[in-house]
């Protein structure tokens, strides 16, 4: 699975529609309203990287109400719920 975060303008007025609507987009697992340089950030996770493509410049850019996308490959994923599932394997409880 390889793991997208796409950071987002959009216009101002528009936030909570375009969230919706990057949010229905098959492959995209969240979206977050953010404060700072951007307005959103959206979890991207497919299969394939051609995949990413398709989804992040060819519907997430072309969305009305996206000014732009800057997007971060993700090569690892470290997560505190995988740290403790992995050292809870074995103990009874």
């Amino acid at each position: 699975m390889i793991t997208s975060i796409v950071l987002i303008k959009t216009d101002v007025d528009q936030i909570p529609e375009t969230a919706e609507k990057i949010a229905a987009l098959e492959g995209v697992s969240e979206v977050y309203s953010v404060t700072g340089a951007h307005d959103l950030i959206a979890m991207v996770r497919v299969a394939r990287h051609d995949d990413l493509a398709d989804i992040i410049t060819g519907q997430i850019s072309k969305l009305p109400g996206v000014a732009s996308t800057e997007t971060h490959i993700a090569f690892r994923t470290y997560s505190q719920h995988d740290l403790e599932a992995a050292f809870a394997i074995g103990l009874d409880g």
